[in-house]
């Protein structure tokens, strides 16, 4: 194995055991010697990959959406669907994301950017609703800008409540019920007849860009 092989499975080792750690106890509670313990690595790994907690932190934050991609639709609202039903999927089976989301979420640690998922979720949305428009996917009166942010909050809120009521296990039939109510408000009735936003389309997509990886050779690490 390279040096450089080394160090990438030194940094990922980190980064799961910063999530298992981050998802038991929140951002604030978590402590390196906590992270060092679960890593098995020594002090001197771990500053040599984050200088801080908070880079940690943003590591985490960073890993959300870092592997899985969509496949390209014809549809752009069927990819903007697959990719709410693949996040959601992983949330579900994945320590990383669900330790990524939390952090996210957490509204007590002013001290961290948590901006990043937001803002990605947001652009991405944003572009795949104008191409969609482009397309004449959406009705006349929709504003994509408008549409992305209301998307994303509202995906926010349902992640939320999920997470709060049973720990994510409704969280695929939620996510389900939230695109069956709100698309038929932005897209034509016959692209929103075509679209599907079945509970188990996250798990279809997420083995759709499993084998994608595969062929391009990106080998899946075991966060994922």
């Amino acid at each position: 194995m390279s040096k450089q092989d080394r160090a990438i499975r030194t940094r990922q080792t980190i980064l799961r055991a910063a999530a298992k750690v981050f998802e038991e106890h929140g951002y604030q509670a978590a402590t390196i010697s906590e992270i060092l313990s679960e890593a098995g690595v020594t002090k001197g790994a771990l500053y040599f990959h984050f200088q801080s907690k908070e880079h940690l932190a943003q590591g985490v934050l960073t890993e959300q959406n870092n592997k899985f991609k969509v496949p390209e639709r014809p549809s752009k609202l069927q990819e903007l669907v697959d990719a709410t039903m693949l996040h959601a999927y992983r949330l579900q089976t994945n320590p990383m994301v669900r330790a990524s989301v939390r952090l996210a979420m957490d509204q007590n640690q002013a001290s961290l950017d948590r901006s990043g998922p937001f803002l990605t979720w947001s652009e991405t949305a944003l572009d795949l609703l104008e191409k969609a428009q482009s397309q004449g996917e959406l009705l006349p009166q929709v504003v994509p800008s408008e549409t992305a942010d209301v998307f994303v909050g509202a995906f926010g809120g349902v992640q939320a409540m999920s997470q709060a009521l049973n720990e994510y296990e409704d969280l695929l039939d939620r996510v389900s019920n939230l695109l069956r109510h709100l698309l038929p408000s932005v897209a034509q009735p016959s692209v929103v007849a075509s679209l599907h936003m079945s509970a188990s389309r996250g798990e279809v997509v997420y083995k759709e860009a499993e084998a994608l990886m595969e062929e391009r050779g990106v080998l899946a690490t075991a966060a994922d």
